[in-house]
């Protein structure tokens, strides 16, 4: 048995869909025992899974089977045995079965968050039409989280080179224009700019907004949201004296690199902001639910159920993840201990998280 204080962070990691790739990504991730450095990981789901993954993949890592979390063992990758069943695994098959293995994984894990048994959670993927059930009618974990844990969800996107948030996430593009109000954008531009600050250390972010019609709606031409609501609402916001900029057309905004002078793009609808994400670094993001109380990461992508059990699977989004979640639970709590007066000193500081920044670099 290991004390709490003997652990690293601890990154509580669901299992998503096991035919998919997220056992591989997983098992390649922790295959590194460096990452032991930063972490603590448990996966939420079953031993005889990764252990089977594990051997077909031909991978070399410990599995440690636990069932309490005060069993989780520091450089072990921790298994918390949720299913004593065989599970009829199909790589590369959607299955409804498979499904609900993922939303009980998912929401045990959620649960521990909440409970402060993990300190974050990193969601593998999951298969949104298998997860699907009276139990579980949401579009993702995004909603479901939005729903678990305490303030206003929003789906993020990050990477080195661009932070991405919506005003709509998974929704369809015809009920798109019903959703864009003045209170909505406000509530995600000031949920934004509280996650730059509280996240990622931006004291005063920088937020360029786009316009929802072609061209921003060329004036009114071509829609009326840009030009009634859109608009109007970010004037109120800059003579609140948040720096939001906007709307700008979004084929010309990222076209001309635009985004690099900002520090956050609010996109406003899912395919407009992930689109030019993804083709930025597709593999290196990560995404982030912004908003909330607890921490919440996982890979820029979905099951990849073409490449299971193939063992090409890139887990570079993955580990993405892992360290976001780290680096952003260590900002959020210096952050704390700064309004309380116990951080240390500014220099001191500076030289861990360089210290830390260069052991990460080492592993990608």
């Amino acid at each position: 048995m290991h004390k709490k204080k003997d652990l690293k962070i601890r990154v509580g990691i669901s299992i998503g869909d096991l035919n998919g790739i997220g056992p591989e990504i997983i098992l390649k991730t922790f295959s590194d025992k460096r990452m032991f450095e930063f972490c603590t990981p448990v996966v939420f789901g079953s031993t005889k899974v990764m252990s089977y993954y594990r051997k077909s993949l031909g991978l070399n890592i410990d599995i440690f089977g636990i069932t309490r979390f005060y069993q989780m063992a520091p450089k072990r990758l921790n298994v918390l045995n949720l299913w004593k069943e065989v599970i009829n695994i199909q790589m590369g098959v959607p299955d409804p079965v498979i499904g609900k293995y993922a939303v009980d994984s998912f929401k045990h894990a959620v649960q521990a968050l909440k409970n402060g048994d993990i300190d974050v959670l990193v969601t593998a993927p999951i298969n949104k039409k298998t997860v699907q059930s009276d139990e579980f009618d949401f579009p993702g974990h995004t909603d479901y989280l939005a729903r678990e844990l305490e303030g206003e969800a929003l789906m993020m996107m990050i990477s080195d080179e661009m932070k991405v948030a919506l005003v709509t996430d998974h929704l369809p593009l015809r009920l798109v224009s019903t959703q864009i109000s003045e209170k909505r954008i406000r509530s995600k531009v000031l949920t934004l700019l509280h996650s730059l600050q509280q996240d990622f250390n931006i004291e005063k972010g920088k937020i360029a907004v786009l316009g929802l019609n072609p061209h921003a709606g060329d004036d009114g031409l071509i829609g009326k949201e840009d030009k009634e609501i859109i608009r109007p609402t970010i004037e109120k916001l800059k003579d609140e004296g948040h720096f939001v900029f906007g709307p700008y057309a979004a084929d010309g905004f990222f076209g001309t690199g635009a985004y690099r002078h900002f520090d956050a793009v609010l996109a406003m609808y899912h395919d407009q902001g992930l689109i030019p994400f993804k083709m930025s670094g597709f593999g290196k993001g990560v995404n982030f639910t912004a908003g909330l109380n607890k921490i919440r990461t996982s890979p820029d992508h979905g099951t990849a159920y073409e490449l299971t059990g193939k063992g090409i699977a890139d887990e570079s989004s993955f580990r993405e993840a892992v360290f976001a979640a780290i680096d952003i639970f260590k900002t959020r709590k210096e952050n704390e201990e700064l309004k309380a007066g116990q951080l240390q000193e500014p220099e001191e500081n500076k030289q861990n998280i360089e210290s830390d920044q260069a052991d990460k670099d080492d592993l990608v």
